[in-house]
């Protein structure tokens, strides 16, 4: 592996060049592809057989894909190396809304439903075994989520990854990697090793409210991060090395936080459903029941009003 010695300054960046400029990324321009050429055969196997696939899915996979590319090839891939608040928004991205269109596609189901049978069964296996179940603990998705950028950003893989390509594409896929195991096993619109409750979700998403303002706080108010590699950038545009981190600390902080906006508003429509169809379940059951055996009085709980002859009767309607 060979870093880098001399780090190359880009040109200022301007409003125009935010739109104009653009950068090839080999790693991710592969990873687009392959998951995006596999998802769309999936689609078209499924489809080809009869069955149907929810076009909202296969649109926020892609959408998924393209934020990828965008993030990674955009002016945001160029100035990365040059300006840690882009880089900033660039990890963001890759942790938070990336992973959260991914995982509403449901591409462990379309997998399980298009694949030949052989397929489909090793990968129903692959989820309900003990180191997927363990993979997806709470707590070990809340070190995932919380630690990877902890990791990243107070230890020297920061600096590691502006030198290197090779460990720069390793952590973006970390990045991704770990919201996608956090988004899969909360929202669970693809089937998961575990069937933690809602609250869990919450709990998760509160420890990671707090620690984005934790590391929020730590690059605002810390020492700067790889300064001897910004420092030989000696880029006389733009803003200080302190105001550019104090930047990336708000990206950091705020900008995680808004980022998740969209999946607590997910998971309570969601957790609002599956309460509905727990209680529609009751209800059912309940009926059944009183149809089966319709003269039979209802069991007394013990409360007061149940002994009074008309409350009772009202009780058991």
């Amino acid at each position: 592996m060979v870093l880098a010695e001399t780090p190359e300054l880009p040109p200022e960046l301007t409003p125009d060049r935010i739109f104009t400029s653009w950068t090839p990324d080999p790693a991710a321009l592969v990873v687009v592809a392959v998951l995006g050429t596999a998802y769309w055969l999936g689609v078209r196997r499924l489809r080809a057989g009869g069955e149907s696939w929810s076009t909202a899915r296969t649109a926020a996979f892609f959408g998924g894909l393209a934020t990828i590319a965008l993030v990674t090839m955009s002016f945001l891939g160029v100035y990365a190396d040059a300006l840690f608040w882009a880089r900033a928004v660039q990890n963001t991205t890759l942790l938070m809304i990336a992973p959260l269109l991914l995982a509403i596609g449901a591409p462990l189901s379309l997998l399980v439903r298009s694949a030949p049978q052989q397929l489909a069964e090793r990968t129903t296996t692959c989820i309900r075994s003990k180191p997927a179940q363990l993979l997806t603990f709470p707590g070990v998705v809340t070190a995932l989520l919380v630690g990877v950028p902890f990791a990243l950003y107070l230890t020297p893989l920061y600096e590691l990854t502006l030198r290197s390509s090779v460990i720069d594409a390793a952590m973006r896929g970390m990045l991704v990697f770990a919201g996608f195991v956090y988004f899969w096993t909360r929202l669970r619109v693809d089937p998961t090793p575990r069937d933690d409750p809602h609250v869990v979700s919450f709990g998760i998403s509160l420890a990671e409210v707090i620690f984005d303002g934790v590391l929020g706080l730590v690059l605002w108010l810390g020492p700067l991060r790889a300064p001897h590699y910004y420092e030989a950038l000696a880029r006389t545009w733009g803003p200080s090395l302190r105001t550019d981190q104090i930047i990336a600390a708000g990206v950091v902080w705020i900008g995680g936080d808004l980022a998740g906006l969209p999946f607590l508003g997910t998971l309570m429509r969601q957790w609002k459903r599956d309460d509905a169809a727990e209680a529609a379940e009751i209800d059912r059951a309940l009926d059944a029941q009183q149809e089966e055996q319709p003269d039979e009085p209802a069991a007394s709980s013990g409360l007061w009003w149940e002994d009074d002859p008309i409350l009772a009767e009202r009780f058991r309607r």
